[in-house]
Order: structure tokens, then sequence, then C-alpha cells
């Protein structure tokens, strides 16, 4: 399933459990990197180490490659760089060892394998300082993680592998099969009812995933697979949910202070713990590398007050030289990677709701968004006219998130939007050296 240097990563994802040791124990304990899951929790300190190397691994998928391949692949974002990786998914061409899905796809293997290791193994920890309040939640964020990991799995290469145990010898990883996208979507759904059941109710955190968090997802998932009435309840929950709101102005949530409450689940970063991803964005002349660069469709969009209205503030400059600034923290990398917004609830919302022909509920979700963002009312009145209406919004709203590429590739508009008719291609290949490592891993047709 996986080659030998993922899964090592995947097995040992704990941070340091002591702050202080001698060179002869530095020089002489297995390095940490190292540490099997099976002997590494069994404490309430380790227990937590464990949860807080499962965020990491989220947090290593989401800082850059995950957003990558949603952005670009699609037409808000074109190549403007030198390295071949990002023109190979600029044009849609993508070679089975992109450095960039090959590095998504094992960054999320690595996650859930760590992700496993706390499914299995903190529910035997006995330890007085681990309450079971705190074992339920640490139990509940593992499977919320699984959950979106194979989520992002699966809408992204198609049914894969469910290794659902801790991988702690090779021969484990042998037999098997993908599974269809159905029953990859099903394990997610299967994850999130336990995450539900198991995680606290909302607190202030925004940062680690709690029950609405978990119902966000599921909204989500439910939109991928077509069960507009399930989606649309889950997204009510979120929404009716005093602690969300969509900001005013538009630019306040990616601007200080973070953890807003437009944000049902952000990524932290620090200046410890470092998210370079505007490097992507910005031009030279602030220390970037300009590889990732807004369209001309999408700045025309931004720039007229009936489309974009507040949302201009997602670019900064002129002519050939306009960049992105939803990453904007250049001088101290600590931009959060945005994984759920409540606007998101509200467009899923809008959504369901115009697929089950209630019009009108469904603008009223649309205009909320559009009007937070200084947009008059839609116009649209007919259903297909509010479904390509919410459409249009999704892309404005996330213009530089890991939305677009993915809604156009669910509703099947990736050939008429992007031009991309072969629909072999409206999947990720599973990277060359997995296929060879596993016979058991087939590829995607068309790779």
């Amino acid at each position: 399933m996986k080659p030998l240097n993922k899964i090592i990563k995947g097995i040992a994802m704990l941070w340091m459990l002591s702050a202080f040791v001698s060179c002869k124990k530095y020089l002489t304990e297995i390095p940490n990197n190292a540490v099997p899951s099976t002997a590494a929790i069994t404490d309430a300190g380790t227990a937590r180490a464990a949860i807080i190397g499962a965020y990491d691994g989220l947090q290593n998928y989401y800082a850059s490659n995950y957003p990558t391949l949603g952005t670009i692949t699609a037409d808000n974002v074109v190549f403007n760089g030198t390295l071949s990786q990002y023109l190979q998914l600029d044009q849609n061409a993508i070679p089975t060892d992109n450095v960039t899905t090959v590095a998504a796809y094992q960054g999320i293997y690595s996650m859930i394998n760590t992700a496993n290791s706390v499914i299995a193994f903190v529910p035997s920890v006995n330890d007085p300082l681990l309450t079971n309040d705190e074992k339920n939640k640490i139990l509940g964020e593992a499977y919320f993680i699984r959950a979106i990991g194979y989520f992002d799995l699966g809408r992204g290469w198609g049914g894969v592998q469910l290794q659902l145990k801790p991988t702690t010898d090779l021969s484990a990883l042998k037999g098997i099969k993908r599974s269809t996208l159905d029953e990859t979507y099903d394990q997610v759904l299967a994850d999130l009812v336990q995450a539900e059941q198991l995680l606290p109710e909302d607190a202030k955190t925004r940062n680690r995933a709690q029950k609405s968090t978990a119902r966000a997802l599921r909204a989500r998932l439910h939109l991928y697979r077509k069960q507009w009435a399930d989606a649309e309840a889950y997204a009510s929950q979120v929404i009716s949910n005093t602690k969300y709101s969509l900001v005013k102005p538009y630019g306040a949530f990616f601007t200080a202070p973070f953890l807003s409450n437009e944000s049902v689940l952000e990524l932290t970063f620090s200046a410890n713990d470092r998210n370079s991803y505007w490097n992507l964005w910005y031009p030279s002349s602030f220390g970037g590398q300009f590889t990732l660069k807004p369209s001309a469709g999408i700045v025309d969009k931004l720039n007229n007050t009936d489309i974009g209205g507040a949302r201009k503030s997602l670019i900064a400059g002129s002519g050939n030289s306009v960049y992105g600034v939803l990453y904007n923290t250049y001088a101290t990398s600590t931009d959060p990677a945005y994984l759920i917004r409540i606007a998101e609830l509200y467009l899923i919302r809008a959504e369901a709701r115009a697929q089950q022909n209630n019009l009108q509920g469904a603008l009223e979700d649309l205009d909320a968004v559009r009007q937070r963002a200084d947009v008059a009312k839609s116009t649209a009145v007919t259903k297909a006219q509010v479904i390509q209406a919410i459409e249009d919004e999704n892309s404005v709203e996330f213009a530089f998130e890991a939305h677009r590429w993915f809604d156009l590739v669910r509703t099947g508009r990736a050939g008429e939007v992007l031009g991309l008719t072969n629909k072999d291609f409206w999947l990720f290949p599973i990277p060359y050296q997995d296929i060879l490592s596993d016979p058991d891993v087939t590829q995607n047709p068309g790779y």
C-alpha cells in the first residue's frame, strides 16, 4: 500500500516526550521519528502527543500540497514559475511521479496511520491522568482526522485502499485491494459518526475537532454524494450554532486576529511551526517565488464590484503583477490552513436546497454570502440559474482555497469549464512507486 519511507513516517508521528536529555541518553535512545506506535502510546502524555502528531500530519499536507491541487488544476490559478511539477498540474498533464500529488497522497496516508495508532491503542491506556472524557475526545479527534484523510483521498484519487489498523509490519499491507469510491465514502461516514459521538460539544477552540466540525465535514460529504436532504440537515446544524458567523468585512477572517467566528476548522501555525505557502503566491519583491498566480478571469471577477465586491481584498498589485494575498503573513509565515469556513456551510445548504427545489431557501443562503461580500442579491430565478449562481459564488468566495477543482469534478462540469473532456484525468494518478511496491494497488485509468 505504501512504500517503506512513507510507512516509517506514518508509524512514528509522535512529539518528543521529554524536553531535556543527556548526550549519552540521546545517543542511545531510539530516534523519536522511529518509535513504534505499539510501544509509544502508553499513558496520558503519550496519548496527547500522539493526537498532536495526527494533527501535525493534517497540517503538513494542508500547508501547501493539497490546496495547490485544488486550485492550480482549475481556472482561478495559473502557473507562473519554473518548477515543472506546477506546470504539469496547471496543464492537467500529471505524470505518476508528480512531486505535489505524490507528497499529498503519501502525506495523507502517513497521517491516517498515526490516527490508526491512536484509535488502536488509546482505549487500552490506563492512566489516572487520562480521564474518560479526555480519552473520548482524543479518540473522536482521531476518527475525524482519519475521516478527512479518506475523504480527501477519495475526491482526489477515487476509491482507495482502506487501511484501518496501524502499520507495524510490512506484511500487513499486502492483500488490501482498492475500495470503490462509495466504499471509501462509507468509511468516511462511519468515522464521522464515531467522531460526533465521542467529541465534546463546542468550546472556544477552532483549531481542533469538535462536534460541529464533524457535522460540517459530514455536510460536505453528503453534498459530494448528492444526498441533498442530509447535506442540508447537517449544514443547518452548524449554521445554527451561534459560535459561527460570516465575518465582515470579508478580508477580516484572513487578517489578524486569526481563529475568527468564520472558522469552523483552521489549523494554526506559529513562528516555531511555520506555514510558508505564501511563498508560492508572492512576487520576488516580497521574497516569494510567484509560482501560483491569479488567472486573468478571477482577477476580472474580483475587481468587478457586482461579482467580487469586498473579495477584491484577495488580490494586490496591478497589471501582470497581480498576486493573491489570502496567505499574507510573509513576514512571520503564520498563516493558518483554512479547512472549513462557515461560508461553505451556507453554500452547501444553498445547493442542497436548490437540488430539492427549495429555490427561495437556496437564494436566502446564497444571498447571505453575497451580502457579506457587499454584493447585491442574486437575480437567478430558475433552478438551473440558481445552481449556476451557487457554483459561481463558490468560485469567487473560495478563489484560492481547495474547492474549485473538486467542485467542478463532483458536479461533472470539469469538461465544459476547463475543456478537460477525458474523465480519466478528473482523478490524480496513484504514485508510481506505490504501484511498484504493492501488486494490490491498481492505477487510475489513463495513467
